[in-house]
């Protein structure tokens, strides 16, 4: 059979429930289209509610949110800021924007986050250069909690600011604690892939009120108060519309619902795929974390299987199943090809062996099983 005589399976699709028309409409009724009204207050009252942070500025995207992080802490031209190379480019861009530079740290095997043995060489390297770092962005990749204690203490060991990229991690925890909530400020997206979603969006939330209160300002264009328009410094046009942030008040009542659904896919294919040859389902969960799982991956081990990834992400497709590559690590990327890199070949590594298989919480039984069928097609009968 041909690709288009299936149903198409994305990777992971947007998933609305039932509330989120009702927001839609009143803001409509009510003529508040713009990027102010009271889903937006609304909406950064339940994601404070959620998360229990003191404070959330809804904004255009999670990009949005890291750049007015990295301007929160300080970072401008010239500055180095400490990033995982394992990560999608949104990560990092901001960095550039603010004329400062990342510099990589490669990931450790367990989590696929930041590696605190090589974070520490890489802060006492910069540091012996007399470059001290000026900000650490800290990943909790594909919703897996990043080692938080060990990472967190070096940070404060070097008065190091950290900003919590929980991008992909809304509902994870760890030690009983949401991510996002541990960092100096904490960044979600609200991408359409993402495990809630406002079509585009994202939030940066923070206990420090002046930090919230200068994100605002930042991203509302930086007017200064008067009565006319007047600037003083450069703004930004990132606060999110009001229809937007009405789908993300329908979202976030369904949170851990969408959780609890996302956890149950990859115990699913752990289960259903577990005794085929060369197929491994990472990363591992350590103990007292709690990942929201955004996407079930899994590594090909090349001395178990001749098929690549990227041969069974073809063979997915014949059957019009989405899959994907993981990230390429950023030191990989031509746009970071100067920048400085701690470590490497644990992130390359992972590149080269992995896949994302189809994950979204709107997947049915029937779903599932032809994603694992056409699993065990092509690896199941390698030789």
């Amino acid at each position: 059979m041909r690709s288009q005589d299936y149903d198409r399976i994305y990777l992971s699709p947007p998933h609305l429930g039932r509330h989120e028309l009702n927001y839609l409409h009143k803001a409509v009724e009510d003529n508040w289209v713009a990027p102010a009204g009271p889903n937006l207050k609304g909406f950064e009252q339940d994601i404070c509610q959620y998360t229990g942070a003191a404070h959330a500025v809804a904004l255009t995207s999670g990009t949005a949110a890291i750049h007015l992080g990295l301007r929160l802490l300080g970072v401008g031209p010239g500055d180095e800021v400490l990033c995982p190379s394992f990560t999608f480019v949104a990560t990092a861009n901001p960095i550039l924007y603010l004329g400062a530079t990342p510099v990589f740290v490669d990931s450790e095997p367990t989590t696929w986050n930041l590696g605190p043995t090589l974070l520490r060489t890489a802060i006492e390297d910069r540091l012996r250069l007399g470059r001290k770092p000026k900000a650490l962005i800290l990943v909790h990749l594909y919703g897996m909690p990043a080692q938080l204690t060990e990472l967190l203490a070096i940070a404060a060991e070097y008065d190091i600011p950290v900003l919590e990229d929980a991008a992909e991690a809304l509902g994870s925890r760890y030690q009983g604690r949401l991510l996002g909530t541990f960092g100096d400020v904490g960044v979600f997206s609200f991408n359409g892939n993402k495990i809630l979603t406002t079509s585009g969006g994202g939030v940066l939330i923070t206990n420090n009120a002046d930090y919230a209160q200068r994100a605002l300002h930042l991203a509302t264009q930086a007017k200064d108060p008067a009565a006319h328009y007047q600037h003083s410094e450069v703004g930004y046009n990132y606060r999110l519309s009001n229809l937007l942030a009405g789908i993300g008040r329908g979202q976030m009542e369904l949170i851990e619902d969408r959780v609890k659904k996302r956890r149950e896919i990859f115990s699913w294919y752990q289960e259903k795929l577990r005794d085929i040859p060369g197929l491994r389902f990472a990363p591992t969960e350590p103990a007292g974390s709690r990942s929201n799982r955004w996407l079930s991956t899994v590594l090909l081990d090349p001395a178990a299987t001749p098929i690549t990834p990227e041969q069974l992400r073809q063979h997915l497709e014949t059957r019009n199943i989405e899959s994907r590559p993981l990230w390429k690590p950023l030191h990989l990327q031509p746009l970071f090809a100067e920048a400085p890199m701690y470590g490497g070949a644990v992130c390359a590594n992972l590149f080269a062996r992995g896949l994302c298989l189809p994950s979204g919480s709107s997947l049915t039984d029937e779903d599932l099983i032809r994603v694992a069928e056409a699993v065990c097609e092509v690896l199941s009968t390698a030789s």
